[in-house]
């Protein structure tokens, strides 16, 4: 049942028990004028009846009294609202008075009569030589509501049903609207947010289009935003397995190179020490330079791909990480807290994770000159919540475009990834905390 036949069949009823409570009352208002018409006519037709025979019975030289009030009620003719009847001493039918002849082409129904006839009052007077017998009617009156009930019966059916017309047409017209509206809707469900709507002249309906309009914008970024997230992820991915290939040929094929010139020049210095201490104290140069390359290259390697992420899990990987930052950086002070389940979180969530934590432990040592960081990761059943503190120089976050800053950016990016939240809590000189949340279920 669509809404504009709801409307107009409510609008339809409405109008029904409108006509049908001002038909009531009329009917009421006709019953009661009716009855007071005829109770009036009736007392007063009583009233001349009794006066002719008193006067009758006061001048008998007039005759007999029902003799005299025959040929008055003969004289008199029909009475409104009065039914009478003269009878003799035998009962024999002397006169009876005539029918009403107002509007007599006018028949009202039974139920009509039935619903304004006021009760009949009969009044039976005793005379000489006979009886006299008036009895209300309401033929006329009746007949005369009836003409004027009807004038408005047609009169109300017709703009009953000028008024559902005008209620349809206006109906059809006002909800025009809701069939390109719902046609927006069925297409934003099959997936086509370029779908837009026209300017309606109904401020409702236009408000409404404009808030589909905005919604199917804002769907549409939503859809952009999770297609370039999802990119991110891939190019993320592919980041990773390329720093993972970068750190192994690293170690596979560099540190070879290392291993066997620090080798050679080891075994030169020890030939070379008695006969030559001038090549031997080269050669040990050579092992003192390929030593600081071993180590810048596992410091490089730790920066590409951690180890110990692929083979002892998140937990061991934070642990070597921070006792990695405790080494060089003996001025501030680490706290590293694990709890939970933290080593089944999966591959692509491990790397984000440490690439996280590092990534906030870097700004804090090179941007906010913290003396303290605290790392806080706990694995619970529902999410994954980790935060990081520093006590460092922090900012005015109000006056700093965060969008700018691609550190802070990059994380923000790789927790919403995973449909995670994100919050930077920061004041100037009272350190900064980001406090980050990650659903399990991803």
């Amino acid at each position: 049942m669509s809404l504009k036949f709801r409307l107009n069949l409510l609008i339809t009823l409405l109008s029904l028990a409108f006509i049908l409570v001002v038909g009531s009352i009329l009917v009421n208002d006709t019953r009661t004028s009716i009855r007071e018409r005829v109770e009036a006519a009736s007392r007063v037709t009583v009233q001349l009846l009794d006066t002719v025979i008193v006067s009758s019975a006061l001048n008998p030289e007039y005759g007999q009294t029902d003799r005299v009030l025959q040929s008055f009620l003969q004289s008199l003719g029909y009475v409104r609202s009065s039914h009478i009847e003269l009878y003799d001493i035998s009962g024999n039918l002397l006169y009876v008075s005539p029918s009403s002849s107002y509007k007599t082409d006018v028949h009202a129904p039974s139920w009509f009569a039935k619903l304004v006839q006021p009760p009949v009052e009969t009044v039976e007077r005793k005379i000489r030589y006979g009886t006299l017998v008036v009895s209300s009617s309401a033929a006329g009156s009746i007949r005369e509501a009836w003409s004027g009930f009807r004038q408005l019966m047609w009169v109300g059916l017709f703009f009953f049903i000028l008024l559902n017309l005008m209620v349809y047409a206006l109906l059809s017209h006002s909800l025009k609207p809701i069939k390109p509206i719902l046609a927006s809707i069925n297409r934003m469900e099959r997936g086509d947010l370029t779908t837009r709507l026209p300017t309606f002249a109904l401020p409702e309906f236009n408000r409404i289009g404009h808030s589909l309009n905005r919604m199917a914008e804002s769907l549409a970024m939503e859809r952009q935003l999770e297609e370039n997230r999802q990119l991110t992820q891939l190019i993320q991915a592919h980041i990773e397995d390329e720093r993972r290939s970068l750190a192994r040929e690293l170690h596979d094929e560099l540190g070879q190179y290392v291993t066997a010139i620090k080798t050679f020049a080891v075994a030169i210095a020890n030939k070379a020490k008695e006969k030559s201490p001038d090549i031997a104290a080269n050669a040990q140069t050579i092992v003192s330079a390929a030593n600081q390359i071993y180590e810048g290259m596992h410091s490089i390697i730790r920066q590409l791909r951690p180890g110990a992420l692929d083979n002892l899990g998140l937990s061991e990987t934070l642990r070597d990480a921070i006792n990695y930052w405790r080494k060089s950086h003996a001025n501030v002070r680490f706290d590293l807290k694990l709890s939970g389940h933290l080593d089944v979180l999966g591959e692509s969530l491990n790397i984000n994770i440490y690439r996280i934590v590092q990534e906030s432990i870097n700004n804090a040592l090179k941007h906010a000159q913290a003396t303290s960081i605290e790392v806080a990761l706990s694995g619970l059943k529902a999410e994954l919540s980790l935060i990081i503190k520093d006590n460092g120089l922090g900012m005015n976050l109000a006056a700093v475009d965060q969008t700018q800053h691609f550190g802070l950016l990059g994380i923000r990016e790789r927790v919403q990834g995973f449909h995670g939240s994100f919050n930077l809590v920061s004041e100037p000189n009272q350190g900064t905390a980001i406090h980050i949340t990650i659903p399990r279920s991803t």
